[in-house]
């Protein structure tokens, strides 16, 4: 019950710390760029996601991981991470937004349900071996960014997120 407590702790914590990151230093350097200025480095954090792919890799996970969790949650992050590419390498071109939308609809999906496949299986935090950093660390991460980039998503292509307002070189 403790590990459960210190699981959950930890990755409340980490919603409130990578959100006041976010705040002090993501959001106003994002929100000036242009549209696909602002997406790029989200959607090169999202490339990492492949990392994933640990949950399935015998020890470094429990063999007790529920393996529906394990898969979805591996095979979410692949695909994920291949449409954050994809998105990458295509935001100049016309179909490079369309993409982008795709990649975040997937990506915040599979994050949420990995979450229920978690709950759902009685996923214990032990059970995540050395992939224990995932949830706790990047998730909260990533499901931030996310939001964020839906923000970025929302906004007409040539205006930055707030006005013309420029930070100090």
């Amino acid at each position: 019950m403790l590990s459960q407590l210190c699981f959950f702790a930890s990755i409340a914590f980490s919603f409130i710390a990578w959100g006041i990151v976010t705040a002090r230093y993501i959001w106003p350097r994002l929100r000036l760029l242009q549209r696909s200025e602002a997406l790029q480095p989200l959607l090169i954090l999202h490339s990492f996601r492949f990392i994933g792919l640990a949950f399935l890799v015998p020890g470094v996970v429990s063999p007790d991981l529920p393996s529906a969790f394990a898969h979805s949650a591996a095979y979410g992050d692949i695909v994920a991470a291949m449409l954050a590419l994809l998105s990458l390498v295509s935001l100049r071109r016309g179909f490079g937004v369309v993409i982008a939308w795709i990649f975040n609809l997937w990506g915040s999906a599979d994050l949420l349900n990995a979450f229920y496949q978690a709950g759902s299986a009685g996923l214990l935090s032990g059970q995540l071996g050395a992939t224990y950093f995932i949830p706790t660390l990047l998730v909260p991460l990533l499901l931030i960014t996310h939001g964020v980039a839906f923000r970025i998503l929302l906004r007409h292509q040539s205006e930055p997120a707030m006005g013309e307002t420029r930070l100090p070189a």
